[in-house]
């Protein structure tokens, strides 16, 4: 072996070491996490309740950060602009495949430029309407959508959200005709389904189980391809009658897209090891969240063909681009 070469593989494998030495070092300092929903939506609820468990566990603290608005789209291009090593991630829902078919200029490529570290959990979202309105069924509510067309709304967070697409999906499998009325998070979109300003709502599980418990909201159905856990006797919307009507809503968890593989599979292990602790799987449990395991590969590839579906859901419903 020549000296040149022999001193470029020991460049290499200086490298290669110096990559691997940073991986098993992380985090170095506080972890900056950013959420692009309000305090309180079901998003940042997941978020917080793994990083309670992740801070202690990795030695450094880990700071949540709201950054709402425009899908999701600010809080992404945020972290997109940051250092790849580690210490800034973004949390979001399944709406972040949903923003390439609702936005037509985004600051970032969605696969390229973030990159998927894993699911945090599945959160079905519950049909959920005022007591006040005395719908109790999913039958009920498609008969009075199909007696008075466009005079029944649904909340979201936000156009093109996990919320409202599932409003769609459900919209389109019964045939019928309302109008979505967008709200910056769940809290207020809560707030005006219990006045019965709004009629319906497919909320997150987490958001809506104390007022279940409460008698301030009445569930029809969830939305998802299953029965919640929390929820087991209540039926899925095409348990109900609807078909085609169900949406998986997700929380994850993703880094820069030129973040080193290493450093991705270290916060992977750390984050899937937060989430088996006792602790957490209890008051995972507790929000309705479920478990959804995927590694950073298989996530991403996840992420490419619901993508792709979505862009075909977007279509059909016709959701207009920003």
């Amino acid at each position: 072996m020549s000296g040149k070469l022999a001193r470029s593989v020991a460049a290499l494998l200086l490298c290669a070491l110096c990559t691997v030495a940073h991986a098993q070092t992380w985090p170095a300092k506080t972890v900056r996490i950013i959420v692009p929903f309000t305090a309180g939506s079901g998003t940042d609820i997941i978020a917080r309740t793994v990083t309670e468990r992740l801070s202690p566990q990795v030695g450094q603290p880990i700071v949540i950060e709201n950054r709402p608005g425009a899908g999701g789209t600010i809080g992404a291009a945020l972290v997109v602009k940051s250092d790849p090593d580690g210490h800034t991630l973004f949390v979001h829902s399944s709406s972040y495949t949903v923003t390439p078919s609702t936005y037509k200029d985004l600051p970032y490529d969605t696969l390229r430029d973030l990159t998927g570290v894993m699911p945090l959990g599945l959160l079905p979202n519950v049909l959920v309407m005022a007591p006040s309105k005395g719908i109790r069924s999913v039958k009920e509510l498609v008969a009075a959508a199909k007696a008075r067309p466009g005079a029944l709304n649904s909340a979201s967070v936000s156009i093109g959200s996990a919320t409202h697409l599932n409003a769609e999906r459900f919209r389109l499998g019964a045939g019928i005709d309302t109008v979505n009325i967008p709200f910056k998070g769940s809290p207020e979109a809560l707030t005006e389904i219990m006045t019965g300003r709004v009629d319906f709502y497919f909320c997150p599980v987490n958001a809506v189980l104390p007022l279940l418990k409460d008698g301030k909201l009445v569930a029809l159905a969830v939305g998802s391809s299953k029965r919640s856990l929390a929820l087991p006797d209540l039926p899925t919307t095409i348990e109900a009658g609807v078909p085609n009507s169900d949406y998986n809503f997700w929380v994850g968890m993703f880094a820069p897209g030129k973040t080193p593989r290493e450093t991705v599979g270290r916060i992977y292990q750390e984050t899937l090891r937060a989430l088996r602790s006792p602790e957490v799987r209890e008051k995972m449990a507790r929000l309705g969240a479920e478990p959804m395991d995927y590694a950073p590969e298989a996530f991403n590839a996840y992420l490419r063909d619901e993508i792709a579906a979505n862009a075909a859901l977007v279509k059909a419903a016709g959701i207009k681009l920003e």
